[in-house]
C-alpha cells in the first residue's frame, strides 16, 4: 500500500510544517487561500465537508503538499480547519477523550494520509496507513486545528470529511436480571448486557446501548472462546444482584445500573465502577475506583514507559516510532490489585490511569474479557486467551541482519547473492549470524534465491524475506530456503484485523511448506500478535535518549504477554561508534536483535554507513564480539526461557516490578533503566556518555557482578559504577544456575554437543534448582512431545556445596546421549577436594591443564571462581558434584 517508507514519509512531515505555519500563524494569506472552515461548540454539534477530486496522489508525505497560497483550492491536498470551542472539563469524562475525525472516499481503495495540526503547527494527531474510512481524533481539543488529507495514490476520487462533538450518556436504574448455568443477561432501558463466567477466577461482561451485542473481531484475536463455568450462583443483597462463582462475587448494582467485582468474601474488592457505563456517539467506557497504591502495566508496546499509574496510554495503530509511541499497543492492561482486562475488539482505545480510572475504546459497546490473580497468573490467563508466544527456531534467538541488495537507490545496483558476502564477515570476524533478511519490498526484489540460500547456510545463517504488500510466492521461497519472514507498515497496517492475519498467514507460509518453525517480524500489531511473531519498534535515528527510552520499552511490553520485542541495533538511520557498541551490549541481553543495514549515515548525515558490528574497527569490534559470542554462549538459558513463555505467557526481558511486585523501589526511576533478563540476570545500561553508571537498584537478594566477582547484598543502590565501554553492567542473582555452550560458541549448528557448561552462583544459606529445556532447535516435532528437561539442584551445607544433575527426561532428534560438564563456580574459597560418583577429580595448576584435561578442577585465586571439567557422563544418569572445604 505505501511506497514511500514510513521513515521518510515522517522526514517529509516535519519538513512540511513550514509551510503550515504561515496557515497557523497569526497572519493568515489571502481569504481565496485559506482553507475551508467550521466550529464545533455547544450550538454546531458536527460537520461535513467535501473535497475536490484528485485525479492523481502525491507519491509523498505532507512534505509534497504546496502551502495553503499556492494550493487555495486544495486541488493537491485537502486542508480544513476545525475550531473547537467547548466548556472547562468538557474533555473530563468524554469516552471518545477528543473529536473524532473521519475521512471516507468515494472509492474506498483511495490511498491517503490524515494528520493534524494545532495552531502553532505541531502534529497532534494522525491515521496513516490504517482502514478505509480513515480516521483519529484529536485529543481534548480547544482552540484551532488544521486538518490535512494528502492524496498519497488517487485515481479521480473524492472524499467527504466529518467531525463531531460526542455527547454523552449513562446507563440507568437496572431494569431486569436473569439467567443461570454461568450465564446471565442484564439491562438498564435500551441497554443490554451479558456476563459469561468462563472460570471461577474470569468473567466475559458485554454490554450495547442499542440492545445489540455484536462481536466484531469474531474469531481472529480469541480463536476459540472458552467453555462457560456453570456451577455459579445469584443472590439478592437489597442494593445489589450478587453472580457467585468459586472465586469471585460479580455484584449488578441496581440504582444506576453498576459493576464490581469482589473476592469470594463479597466485602473485598477487586475492581469496583465508581460510576455507571458511559458512551457517546462512537465510544464507551468504563470508570473504575482507583486503589491508593495502585499499579498499571500493559498496554501492549508502550515506547518508553512500563508502568502507567497517573498516565493516559493509547492503544492505537500509530506509526511514532519514538518516545511516546505505541505503534504494538495491546488493548489489555493488568493491576497490581489483582486483576487484568482485556478489550475484545479492533477500535482503538485511550486507558486514563488517573483516579478514577477510565478506560474505553472508541465503539458503542463494551466487549471485556476479566482476569484474576498476580499480575504472572493475569498474563498467563491473558494469553491462554489470544495466544500464548510462539516458540522460536534457535536461530532466531541469534543476531539477525537486513538490507536490500537488489535496486537498492540508497547504496547502487548489487545482486542479492551479495549478501553472502556480508555473512562471509561474521564468520571472519568470530561474531555469531543466524539469519538474514536479503530483500526490502519497496521497490527491492530479489534474484537467485536458492543460491543466495545456499550460500548463507553456508555460513550457518537461515534466508529471510522482506515483504512490502502480502505474500504471493510463499510456497516457492520457503522452498528456496526462506525460513525468516518481515511484514512492512503499508501491509500490515491496513487496520489491526489485517496485521493479525498477516502474522498469522506469513508464519503459517512457512510451516505449511516446510518442517521449520515460521518467524515473523512485524512493525505494528494488535492483541494476539504474541502467537506468531517478534514485535519490532519501528525506524529510529540513534541518540543516547534513542538508548534509554527502549529499555522500559521492551521490558513493559512483556507485562502484555509480549515475549519478542526488539528494535535496530545501533538504529537504522545513524551510526556513531561509540553508541552503537553502548547499544549492542544491553541488546545481547534481549532474545532477538538485528541490524538494519544500507539506510544510516554518520552522525553528520555525510557518510554512507552500514550497520554490521565490525565496520568501526578496534576497540569496538572487539567489544562487540565479545557480547555477541556472550548472548551465543547463553542460548541456553534463552531458549529455556522461551519454552517457559510458551506455558506462561511470560517472556525472559522482565521489569523488576514484575519479580518484585512489593518492592516500591522497583518502580522508582533508577529501576525504570534497567530490566531483568529472566529472573537471573540484572541488566543496567549505559544509556548517556559516561563512564560511570549511577542510580543502579539491586532488589533484595545478594548479587554478584558478572565481570569483577565483587557481591552486594540487596536491596541497595550503586552509585559511581566504573562501566568504560567495553563493560556493560550486569549482575546476577544469588543461586542462580545458568546453563551456557561452550567457550567460543559462534554458531547453533557448529556448538559442541559433547560439552554443555553451567555457570553457579551459590548462597551461602538456601537451596535453588533450575531446569533445563531442549529440543532439536528448528522443527515442529516439540510440539509433539519431542523435548527433554534436565533439572539441577544446588545446595549449600556448611562447608559442602553440592550440585545434583538429573537425568535428562526426554528424547528428541539428535539428543546427545553422553557429554561432559563444565561448571563455573562464583563466590568461594579453594574447596579442598571435589569429589563425584567415580571419587576426587584431580586438581589441576592452570585453566589451560583443565581445558587439555579430560577431567578435573582448577581455581582461579584472582576471580574467586572455581571450575570443574566432568567426563563425559550419560544424558540418561544423573550424578552429583560435590566441593568440600575446609577440614584436612
Amino acid at each position: 500500500m505505501r511506497l514511500l517508507r514510513p521513515h521518510l514519509r515522517r522526514a517529509a512531515l516535519a519538513a512540511a510544517l513550514t509551510s503550515l505555519a504561515a496557515v497557523a500563524g497569526p497572519a493568515l494569506p489571502a481569504r481565496a487561500a485559506a482553507p475551508a472552515s467550521a466550529v464545533l461548540d455547544q450550538g454546531h454539534q458536527s460537520t461535513t465537508w467535501q473535497s475536490p477530486a484528485y485525479a492523481k496522489g502525491t507519491l509523498g508525505g505532507a512534505g509534497s503538499c504546496p502551502s495553503a497560497a499556492q494550493d487555495p483550492g486544495g486541488t493537491v491536498c485537502g486542508r480544513f480547519d476545525l475550531t473547537v470551542d467547548v466548556p472547562a472539563g468538557y474533555w473530563d469524562d468524554n469516552p471518545e477523550g477528543g473529536v473524532p475525525i473521519s475521512i471516507q472516499w468515494q472509492d474506498p481503495t483511495e490511498d491517503f494520509d490524515l494528520y493534524v495540526y494545532d495552531a502553532a503547527g505541531q502534529e497532534v494527531a494522525e491515521s496513516a496507513g490504517t482502514a478505509d474510512p480513515e480516521a483519529t481524533v484529536i485529543p481534548k481539543p480547544s482552540g484551532t486545528y488544521h486538518v490535512l488529507v494528502v492524496p498519497y495514490d488517487t485515481h479521480g476520487g473524492s472524499f467527504t470529511g466529518r467531525a463531531y462533538l460526542p455527547q454523552s450518556t449513562d446507563a440507568g436504574d437496572l431494569t431486569s436480571f436473569g439467567g443461570g448455568q454461568g450465564s446471565y443477561d442484564i439491562a438498564a432501558g435500551t441497554l443490554k448486557a451479558k456476563v459469561d463466567f468462563l472460570a471461577d477466577d474470569q468473567l466475559r461482561l458485554r454490554a450495547a446501548p442499542d440492545g445489540v451485542l455484536t462481536d466484531p473481531a469474531g474469531a481472529t484475536i480469541v480463536r476459540k472462546q472458552p467453555e462457560l463455568q456453570r456451577t455459579t450462583s445469584t443472590f439478592d443483597a437489597g442494593d445489589y444482584y450478587g453472580i457467585r462463582s468459586k472465586d469471585l462475587v460479580l455484584r449488578v448494582y441496581k440504582h444506576p445500573l453498576r459493576f464490581g467485582l469482589y473476592r469470594a468474601d463479597d466485602r473485598t474488592a477487586v475492581w469496583q465502577e465508581d460510576a455507571p457505563l458511559r458512551w457517546s456517539t462512537g465510544g464507551l467506557r468504563q470508570s473504575l475506583v482507583r486503589g491508593a497504591d495502585e499499579q498499571f502495566f500493559g498496554g501492549g508496546e508502550q515506547n518508553g514507559s512500563f508502568s502507567h499509574r497517573d498516565r493516559t496510554v493509547h492503544v492505537a495503530n500509530s506509526t511514532d516510532w519514538n518516545e511516546g509511541g505505541y505503534n504494538n499497543s495491546q488493548p489489555f492492561y493488568v493491576s497490581s490489585a489483582g486483576y487484568g482486562v482485556f478489550r475484545n475488539t479492533f477500535a482503538p482505545g485511550i486507558y486514563d490511569f488517573g483516579a478514577p480510572v477510565r478506560t474505553g475504546q472508541q465503539e458503542r459497546r463494551l466487549d471485556a474479557y476479566y482476569f484474576t490473580g498476580d499480575v504472572k497468573s493475569v498474563i498467563g490467563q491473558y494469553t491462554a486467551l489470544v495466544g500464548k508466544p510462539f516458540m522460536p527456531p534457535v536461530y532466531g534467538l541469534e543476531p539477525g541482519d537486513s538490507d536490500c541488495y537488489l535496486h537498492n537507490a540508497n547504496r547502487g545496483e548489487r545482486h542479492t547473492t551479495d549478501a553472502v558476502k556480508v555473512a562471509d564477515g561474521y564468520v571472519q570476524n568470530g561474531m555469531p549470524l543466524g539469519w538474514m533478511l536479503v530483500n526490502d519490498g519497496y521497490g527491492c526484489g530479489y534474484e537467485n534465491l536458492p543460491q543466495t540460500g545456499e550460500g548463507l547456510r553456508k555460513d550457518h545463517a537461515q534466508l529471510g524475506l522482506w515483504t512490502q504488500n502480502g505474500l504471493p510466492n510463499q510456497s516457492e521461497e520457503v522452498k528456496a530456503g526462506v525460513r525468516v519472514r518481515k511484514l512492512d507498515v503499508a501491509w500490515v497496517g491496513n487496520g489491526y484485523d489485517f496485521a493479525l492475519n498477516a502474522c498469522d498467514r506469513a508464519k503459517a507460509g512457512i510451516e505449511d511448506n516446510s518442517d521449520a518453525r515460521g518467524f515473523v517480524w512485524l512493525p505494528v500489531s494488535w492483541a494476539g500478535a504474541q502467537r506468531c511473531g517478534v514485535l519490532w519498534s519501528g525506524d529510529q535515528s540513534l541518540s543516547w535518549d534513542y538508548i534509554r527510552w527502549q529499555i522500559p520499552t521492551y521490558a513493559g511490553a512483556t507485562m502484555s504477554g509480549i515475549a519478542y520485542d526488539t528494535g535496530d541495533v545501533g538504529s537504522i538511520f545513524r551510526r556513531d561508534p561509540k553508541m552503537y557498541t553502548r547499544d549492542l551490549q544491553w541488546k545481547a541481553f534481549l532474545p532477538a536483535i538485528m541490524t538494519m543495514d544500507g539506510w544510516a549515515r554518520d552522525m553528520t548525515g555525510k557518510e554512507q554507513r552500514d550497520q554490521q558490528p565490525w565496520l568501526d574497527g578496534e576497540p569496538y569490534t572487539s567489544i562487540n564480539r565479545k557480547y555477541l559470542q556472550l548472548k551465543e554462549r547463553l542460548l541456553p538459558y534463552m531458549y529455556t526461557l522461551s519454552a517457559e513463555a510458551t506455558r506462561t505467557g511470560i517472556g525472559a526481558v522482565r521489569p523488576l516490578a514484575l519479580e518484585y511486585p512489593h518492592d516500591p523501589n522497583a518502580l522508582g526511576p533508577n529501576a525504570t533503566y534497567e530490566f531483568l533478563a529472566g529472573p537471573d540476570f540484572l541488566v543496567a545500561p549505559v544509556y548517556s556518555d559516561t563512564s560511570v553508571r549511577n542510580g543502579i537498584y539491586l532488589p533484595e537478594g545478594t548479587w554478584t557482578d558478572y565481570w569483577t566477582g565483587r557481591t552486594y547484598q540487596g536491596p541497595t543502590t550503586i552509585d559511581g559504577y566504573s562501566a568504560p565501554l567495553d563493560t556493560l553492567p550486569l549482575f546476577v542473582k544469588g543461586g542462580s544456575i545458568v546453563p551456557m555452550w561452550p567457550q567460543g560458541t559462534l554458531s547453533w549448528q557448529t556448538r559442541d554437543r559433547s560439552e554443555l557448561d553451567y555457570d553457579l552462583y551459590p548462597e551461602a544459606r538456601g537451596d535453588s534448582s533450575y531446569t533445563l529445556y531442549e529440543d532439536d532447535g528448528v522443527t515442529r516435532q516439540f510440539s509433539a512431545g519431542a523435548s527433554a528437561t534436565q533439572r539441577v539442584d544446588m545446595q549449600v551445607a556448611g562447608p559442602v556445596t553440592v550440585v545434583k544433575v538429573g537425568a535428562s527426561e526426554g528424547s528428541y532428534s539428535d539428543k546427545p546421549a553422553s557429554r561432559a560438564y563444565r561448571f563455573t563456580v562464583h563466590g568461594q574459597s579453594a574447596p579442598r577436594q571435589v569429589v563425584t560418583r567415580g571419587g576426587p577429580l584431580p586438581r589441576l595448576a592452570s585453566a589451560a591443564a583443565l581445558d587439555a584435561a579430560a577431567a578435573g578442577w582448577y581455581h582461579d585465586a584472582a576471580t574467586g571462581v572455581t571450575t570443574v571439567r566432568t567426563p563425559k557422563l550419560s544424558t540418561d544418569h544423573g550424578f552429583s558434584v560435590e566441593l568440600i572445604h575446609g577440614g584436612s
